[in-house]
């Protein structure tokens, strides 16, 4: 449905104040919901000039790190195929360098301990060399697995075990089997087209640098792809869910699960970084995404991860689930600013203000024959209430204590989703005359009454009772 006119006059009003408060060239920006794009917008000119041509959506600018989020989607369609396990070593696909021994999802999430930038010089700005030549000067700076330590050389490496897998390049492999099956034409590895020219902006003046554009060589996984507002906007609607079936629900719920917390001195923990996704926590409010910088640009994508709706409304679970998940792209010429840092979530919360997500109704969905199961349990002296949501058992409250979801694996049989359970198996116990005895949850007794002496509840019940 499409936002009405006052909200699309206020989204245009928050952008085009960013792009005068950030001295931003130019800013496109683009707002997607239930997969779909429903606001774009673009202030400024693509050379930064008054009288220049001005900016729009299919505007190209530099993505830059955010291309490392098609690498990551590349490496997981290959371990979904079978073709690599992420525990496995890197050296296992692509021998000899000094990342021989770092596995491939400590590369994804930025564990490996490999040095975050070349030997050579500034990369960003200086044309690149090929794999070989990188791989020969390359290393750890801290134990694979100790900490969180960004790496763009890391994702070099996974660049290149995308070609090695795929025997052709990066590219080539992203290009068929992400870009053109989501319809986005206008992401290249080099400018084409309509595109905005990198900038520097004088920190003390308002005049202009520009910036140089090049080829990064075996760098390029890290960082190199070039995209529009509309295109990028696709990419965000796949982050939300609608993935086109090119990635399974389970897979990029996986991607976006925090892997590493990302440790800032001083600061309380609210980001982390999944497999090739950074996470954030606003307020309890999971999101999703990743930012990009090159000499000349800066680019943001950000979508609020949706909650499962088969859970209770108290205890919902962010996960990458479906295409409800309201995102924001923006894509700007400039080397530095801060406004750059709050312009999408300005644009989201705006978007949530004037036009809050529609709400899908309650209607009774559950399983009646699960009723033996739901009420009051006791874990020893402990109360827990079990109900039934949709085709989920759930345990307690999910995100507080130990409760957690359970999906059916089989009669009687149960698998955790969440927290401390996550995994876990839990078993419903009958008597003889097939009534429920109790539930066994990973080796704990759940009974009917606390200590239930009938229930073989493991040490035994002292023989004198309460007392």
């Amino acid at each position: 449905m499409p936002l009405l006119p006052s909200t699309v006059t206020r989204l245009d009003h928050v952008l085009a104040t960013a792009q005068r408060t950030g001295r931003l060239p130019s800013v496109t920006a683009a707002l997607v919901r239930g997969g779909e794009l429903v606001w774009s917008g673009a202030v400024g000119t693509v050379d930064g000039r008054a009288d220049g041509r001005p900016a729009d959506a299919d505007t190209q600018y530099r993505m830059g790190s955010i291309t490392k989020t098609f690498i990551a989607v590349g490496v997981l369609r290959l371990r979904d195929a079978g073709r690599l396990d992420l525990a496995d070593r890197f050296g296992a696909h692509v021998p000899g360098s000094a990342l021989d021994d770092v596995t491939i999802e400590q590369l994804l999430s930025h564990a490996s301990g490999v040095q975050a930038e070349t030997n050579g010089p500034w990369w960003e700005r200086t044309q690149g060399g090929d794999w070989d030549s990188l791989a020969a000067a390359t290393g750890p700076r801290f134990r694979a697995g100790r900490r969180f330590h960004y790496s763009n050389v890391g994702y070099a490496a996974l660049g290149r075990l995308l070609e090695v897998h795929h025997g052709r390049g990066w590219f080539d492999v992203v290009q068929d089997e992400l870009l053109e099956p989501l319809g986005m034409t206008r992401t290249t590895t080099r400018p084409t087209g309509s595109t905005a020219q990198g900038l520097a902006v004088h920190p003390f003046a308002d005049v202009l640098l520009p910036e140089p554009e090049h080829d990064a060589g075996a760098m390029a996984p890290a960082g190199q792809l070039w995209t529009t507002a509309t295109d990028l906007a696709r990419w965000a609607a796949f982050l939300g869910g609608n993935t086109h079936g090119l990635l399974e629900a389970d897979t990029l719920s996986e991607m976006v699960e925090p892997h590493h917390v990302v440790d800032e001195p001083g600061q309380p923990w609210s980001g982390a970084h999944g497999l090739g996704w950074q996470v954030w926590n606003a307020n309890g409010i999971r999101y999703a995404g990743h930012g990009g910088s090159m000499p000349g640009f800066l680019a943001g994508l950000r979508v609020q991860l949706t909650t499962d709706s088969r859970t209770t409304a108290s205890g919902c679970r962010p996960r990458a689930v479906g295409a409800s998940g309201d995102g924001v792209v923006v894509l700007t010429n400039t080397t530095a600013s801060a406004v750059t840092k709050t312009i999408g979530p300005d644009l989201l919360s705006t978007l949530a203000e004037l036009e809050p997500a529609p709400v899908t109704p309650w209607s009774a969905a559950g399983d009646a024959s699960l009723l033996e199961l739901v009420g009051t349990w006791h874990w020893g002296p402990a109360v827990e209430v079990v109900t039934i949501v949709g085709e989920h058992l759930v345990l307690g409250e999910p995100g507080a204590g130990r409760g957690s979801r359970f999906r059916r694996t089989g009669p009687d049989a149960w698998e955790g989703l969440d927290g401390y359970h996550t995994g876990e198996p839990l078993r419903v116990v009958r008597h003889p005359d097939g009534s429920v005895s109790h539930l066994d949850l990973a080796s704990f007794r759940f009974t009917r009454t606390p200590y239930d002496p009938a229930a073989d509840v493991p040490g035994g019940v002292d023989d004198s009772g309460w007392r």
